[in-house]
C-alpha cells in the first residue's frame, strides 16, 4: 500500500512524534509499502518534499491508500486530525474521532469506564475559574495532571497539601481541566491492544521499572537508561489474564480501533485501570512494539496489521447509509 505517515503537530509532542514517526517509516518500507511523509509544521501547515499541502475535502490525501497519523497529544491524537482525515475520506491508522477525544480527556475516560465498572484509583476533576472540589478523600500523595495530554507533560506528585495550590497552576499552564489522581500502590504494568473494536488480541504484559529514581516522568520515558521494560511483568497467571481482560474491555468500551497501550496498576491480585493512550509512542524502543515484539509479533509486521485494520474499518465504514 502507498501510506502517508503523518509527522511532527503542533502539541508539546512534537519532537516525540517526529522520532515515532521514523521508526514507522522504517518499519513500513520493511514491509513493502510505499510510504509517503507529511510533516506537520508547529505551527499546524502541512508539507510534502518541501512544499505546502493544500487539503480538499473528499479528495484523499496525496493518492495514498491510507494515512497513520503517527502524532501525540492534542491537534492529533484527540480526535481533531481523525475528523480531518475523515473529511479528506481516507483511511487511517488508529481510533476514531470519538474514541481518540474520549481516551485524551484523563477524565472523561474515566467517567466512561466508571460507568462501565471498570476498576480505578479514586480521582477528581478541577477546572480553572470554577470552585475546587473537596480532594481530602484521595488523601496524600496525590497525582495532578493536564486532563488533555500525554508523556507526563505537566504531572505534578504532591506529597504536603500546601503544594496543592503550586501543582495545581502548574497543571493549569497546559489545560484548563486539571484531574487530581489518588495515589496507588503496587507496580505499573502496560500491555499492547491490537485489532478493531471488539476483535482486538493482547500483548503479554510488561512491567516498567523506572531506574532514575523517581516516577515514570517524561525523563525516565524518553531518556536512555530511564525505564527498563520487564518481559513478562512479575505478576501472577490469574493477575496477568483480569489485566489484559480489562484491556480488552477498555478498548471495546471506548470504541477504540487499531491501537492502544493499557496502563494499569498491580498489587498483588488487584489490578486497577489508569489509561488508554490511542498512539502511543512508536520508536523503536517504545512499550507497544516491543511488547508485540516480545509477544511474537516483529515490528514490520505489527506496521502491516495497522495497516491492514484501518482499510478494512473504512470499508465497512464507507457501507454504512447516512
Amino acid at each position: 500500500m502507498r501510506v502517508a505517515v503523518l509527522a511532527g503537530g503542533r502539541s508539546s509532542e512534537h519532537d516525540v512524534s517526529l522520532s515515532s514517526a521514523a521508526s514507522v517509516r522504517e518499519g513500513l518500507v520493511a514491509a513493502g509499502h510505499d510510504v509517503v511523509a507529511v510533516d506537520l509544521a508547529r505551527d499546524g501547515t502541512w508539507w510534502h518534499d518541501g512544499e505546502e499541502l493544500a487539503l480538499r475535502p473528499g479528495r484523499g490525501l496525496l493518492d495514498c491508500d491510507v494515512a497513520f497519523p503517527v502524532l501525540h497529544g492534542p491537534y492529533g491524537e484527540d480526535g481533531t486530525v481523525q475528523g480531518l482525515l475523515e473529511l479528506l475520506d481516507v483511511p487511517y491508522v488508529g481510533s476514531g474521532v470519538m474514541a481518540s477525544a474520549v481516551c485524551m480527556d484523563k477524565v472523561v475516560f474515566k467517567e466512561l469506564m466508571a460507568r462501565a465498572g471498570l476498576p480505578q484509583v479514586g480521582y477528581a476533576l478541577v477546572e480553572a475559574g470554577r470552585e475546587r472540589p473537596d480532594l481530602s478523600a484521595l488523601g496524600l500523595p496525590v497525582w495532578v495532571k493536564p486532563a488533555r495530554l500525554g508523556s507526563s507533560v505537566g504531572i505534578v506528585r504532591v506529597e504536603r497539601a500546601e503544594d496543592l495550590d503550586g501543582a495545581l497552576e502548574e497543571a493549569f499552564g497546559h489545560d484548563d481541566r486539571v484531574i487530581v489522581e489518588a495515589s496507588a500502590t503496587g507496580i505499573e504494568v502496560e500491555c499492547s491492544v491490537l485489532g478493531d473494536t471488539h476483535d482486538a488480541n493482547v500483548s503479554t504484559p510488561g512491567e516498567i521499572v523506572v531506574l532514575t529514581g523517581g516516577w515514570y516522568d517524561y525523563e525516565a520515558k524518553y531518556t536512555d537508561g530511564g525505564m527498563r521494560l520487564e518481559f513478562p511483568a512479575r505478576i501472577s497467571p490469574s493477575a496477568t489474564e483480569r489485566l489484559r481482560a480489562l484491556a480488552a474491555r477498555a478498548f471495546a468500551v471506548a470504541g477504540c480501533s487499531g491501537l492502544a497501550r493499557a496502563d494499569f496498576f498491580v498489587d498483588g491480585e488487584t489490578v486497577l485501570l489508569n489509561e488508554l493512550n490511542t498512539m502511543p509512542g512508536q520508536t523503536r524502543t517504545s512499550v507497544y512494539g516491543v511488547l508485540w515484539e516480545r509477544s511474537g509479533l516483529p515490528y514490520a509486521e505489527l506496521m502491516d496489521r495497522l495497516c491492514d485494520v484501518a482499510v478494512a474499518r473504512f470499508a465497512r465504514e464507507r457501507a454504512l447509509k447516512h
